[in-house]
């Protein structure tokens, strides 16, 4: 096995970011700088590539620290450096830039949470706030666990909406299954979110049923 301080400097990943930059490094490489370190007998590549083996990138980011850490060589401090990393990418890429996001179509609505959303293992409910240029404001976390009428509150909902002025939302939730097709709950709880807004105001742009890489739009399925 080659040590990464016995490679030409080019080849090491650190190196080799500065002088290509990241784009040009390989998914191991980008996890051995995160890792810092190889253990004993294997160096951070190694380690990366050891990782990687165990189910690619989606693997690492359903994990939890203690299934990282368990894995032999990388341990609590390496298993929490990885998956900071993803959960700062996660909220790069859901993050508004400096000009705000807009919003036009169910496919901009599934592409802001999608990044967030496919890998989680328990449902969550979110609300994107638009002003009335269907611009984000906001996202709110409303609930945490098994979408139904009784546990998404209109009031949790509309709320923060409100309070920020929004003209209208989108709302969102994840099947941890992967398959986004829409529960008879799901359409129940949608159709109550759109009477609510009527009565507020407030209209409801859209419903998305995230899955693994793929979602359904609601407004698309005329199910609202």
């Amino acid at each position: 096995m080659t040590l990464i301080k016995e490679m030409p400097a080019p080849e090491r990943p650190r190196e080799k970011m500065i002088l290509t930059g990241a784009g040009g490094l390989s998914n191991s490489e980008l996890l051995a700088i995160i890792l810092g370190t190889g253990a004993r007998g294997a160096s951070a590549t190694a380690l990366a590539e050891k990782l990687l083996a165990l189910g690619g990138l989606g693997y690492l980011a359903e994990s939890s620290p203690e299934e990282l850490a368990a894995v032999r060589g990388v341990g609590d401090a390496k298993a929490c450096r990885v998956l900071a990393a993803i959960e700062l990418g996660k909220r790069v890429a859901t993050r508004p830039r400096g000009k705000r996001v807009n919003i036009v179509s169910c496919d901009d609505i599934a592409g802001f949470f999608m990044a967030d959303m496919r890998a989680m293992k328990n449902e969550c409910f979110k609300v994107l706030l638009l002003n009335v240029k269907n611009e984000v404001i906001a996202v709110q976390a409303v609930s945490m666990g098994i979408i139904n009428s009784s546990l998404i509150d209109p009031r949790e909902v509309f709320r923060p909406a409100v309070k920020r002025g929004a003209a209208s939302v989108a709302l969102a939730h994840n099947h941890p299954s992967g398959n986004p097709e829409p529960s008879g709950a799901d359409v129940d709880v949608t159709l109550r979110l759109v009477e609510a807004g009527k009565l507020l105001g407030i209209k409801v742009l859209d419903h998305i049923v995230i899955g693994d890489g793929v979602f359904v739009s609601m407004r698309q399925r005329q199910l609202i």
